[in-house]
């Protein structure tokens, strides 16, 4: 992704008490959390932004919660453009923000009836109906499905992954990791896809495969840029 090179605030000006209450997302608020999505009733313009982003926010006010650490009054967003290559982080003014759907709240969204029938839509269905290991967690569609639930805007194609963002907050035993990652495989090898799973834990997101691979150290995600973690859920008070 490419990311705006004029933040709105130097290293110096990042909110401390704020950038730690906000979580792993580290946004300068509690209120937002990585993957996220916000309707934005105002897009600040930098300078460097790639042209078609003002088409974007004209056709979807809408952005995703990235993991980089923000101001206080701001948050670090994610934009999307029609190609795969569109790609553009930003920053957001906290005001702007209309309204926040997170993963959980589309994990029983359906979408538009004529597009039911791709893949990761049918791999979605699937889930929400039979997956007995998921349905212990708090969960729910990110990347390209979660954007075109919330919006309605054709994002997803036939050859597209199903990202899932999945609410880890306790400690998750290898066993359960790998069997959780053997249901998620099974649709997706029916469905000829690619199911991603993101855990989210008090280090930041960590990709279920890791942890089901038994790694010593897994990498995780966090506002801060990512990095090696022994366990996810021990986490020092100067690195939260």
């Amino acid at each position: 992704m490419r990311i705006c090179t004029a933040p709105p605030f130097s290293s110096e000006t990042v909110d401390e008490t704020t950038r730690d209450a906000a979580g792993p997302a580290g946004n300068g608020t509690a209120r937002w959390h990585a993957h996220d999505l916000l309707r934005l009733r105002h897009l600040r313009h930098f300078d460097g932004e790639p042209a078609w982003v003002r088409d974007a926010f004209a056709h979807a006010p809408f952005a995703v919660v990235r993991r980089a650490q923000a101001a206080a009054g701001f948050v670090a967003i994610g934009m999307r453009g029609t190609r795969r290559a569109e790609r553009y982080g930003t920053w957001a003014q906290a005001f702007d923000v209309e309204a926040t759907i997170a993963p959980e709240d589309l994990v029983d969204a359906a979408p538009l009836s004529n597009r039911r029938t791709l893949p990761a839509f049918i791999a979605l269905t699937a889930l929400q109906r039979d997956a007995a290991n998921l349905k212990r967690f708090v969960w729910g569609p990110a990347g390209s499905v979660g954007f075109e639930l919330a919006t309605h805007v054709p994002t997803v194609t036939a050859s597209s992954d199903l990202d899932l963002l999945i609410r880890a907050p306790e400690s998750l035993p290898k066993e359960a990791a790998v069997a959780l990652l053997a249901e998620l495989q099974w649709h997706a090898e029916r469905e000829g896809i690619r199911i991603d799973a993101q855990l989210e834990t008090p280090a930041g997101g960590i990709a279920l495969a890791e942890l089901a691979a038994g790694k010593a150290h897994v990498i995780a995600r966090h506002a801060q840029g990512p990095r090696l973690v022994a366990d996810p859920w021990f986490v020092k008070t100067d690195d939260a």
